[in-house]
């Protein structure tokens, strides 16, 4: 008789990670072919699931995975923002990841902009960090990131609910920031618009009580006005580089969630 995790592989193969129609599958005892994919994986009947993503309301099946899962075992902080992004975005991002790197895993998507900073910075300064991506583990999207991509599946990690050859599709990546949210104790942005899909990330974030925390921006600048409403909603204030290092080494102000860890 096949396991229950290996149930739940077949059904995330056979409906690509769709999230309702695996839940009707396994509902339904729906029979399916055994999983015979190379990728592994983690599932929500594993003992080494992350115990913050069974915290969500609707937590992953399946994780696939390429690289070191013992990463989602370490303290981590998700840095988010603006793939469009600007100069002082940059710099923002070079500051918040390399200091933040001394102590956590840093969990970014993968993303070009602001997210393709956040892992390259982690591993210029010997850093670790996550990548949680929108489409199959074997596909390297945006293509920039192809070199990146290469370097984290063979001694980082690279996470994704979708299965192997899953294209990536324009709804998988706002629902992907429900992992981005939950993976980190707090979660920073660096770069947003008022309307942009780091909101997504950042309202998930708040649902799970994580801080947040966001870099100011002057009066006018429209890349920031998503941090600006941020912060005037109650959002943490990056003051300084002594914040990020008051942050990075858990000063007595952070408050942050407990570690993600895995369930033992």
């Amino acid at each position: 008789m096949r396991s229950e995790r290996e149930l739940l592989a077949a059904y995330a193969v056979r409906y690509q990670g769709d999230w309702k129609k695996i839940s009707r599958a396994i509902a339904s005892k729906e029979p399916v072919p055994v999983y015979e994919g190379k990728d592994p994986y983690l599932t929500i009947a594993d003992e080494e699931y992350p115990s913050c993503l069974r915290r969500l309301r609707f937590p992953p099946w399946v994780l696939f995975y390429a690289g070191n899962p013992e990463l989602l075992n370490d303290p981590a902080v998700t840095i988010i923002g603006s793939r469009d992004m600007h100069a002082y975005g940059k710099q923002m991002t070079v500051l918040s990841a390399s200091i933040l790197a001394e102590r956590y895993v840093l969990v970014s998507g993968l993303a070009k902009g602001v997210d393709g900073i956040v892992h390259r910075t982690a591993l210029a300064r010997g850093g670790h960090t996550i990548g949680v991506i929108g489409c199959g583990i074997n596909i390297s999207y945006p293509r920039c990131n192809l070199d990146l991509y290469r370097r984290m599946s063979e001694d980082q990690l690279i996470l994704s609910e979708y299965p192997r050859d899953t294209m990536p599709e324009a709804w998988h990546f706002p629902w992907r920031n429900r992992i981005l949210a939950a993976l980190g104790e707090a979660v920073v942005v660096t770069e947003a618009k008022r309307t942009s899909g780091t909101m997504h990330t950042v309202n998930e974030a708040i649902s799970l009580s994580r801080e947040v925390w966001c870099v100011p921006y002057p009066f006018g600048a429209v890349e920031g006005e998503g941090c600006n409403l941020l912060i005037s909603e109650g959002a943490n204030l990056l003051v300084n580089e002594d914040s990020l290092r008051d942050l990075a080494h858990g000063g007595k102000d952070m408050r942050l969630a407990e570690n993600c860890g895995s369930v033992v």
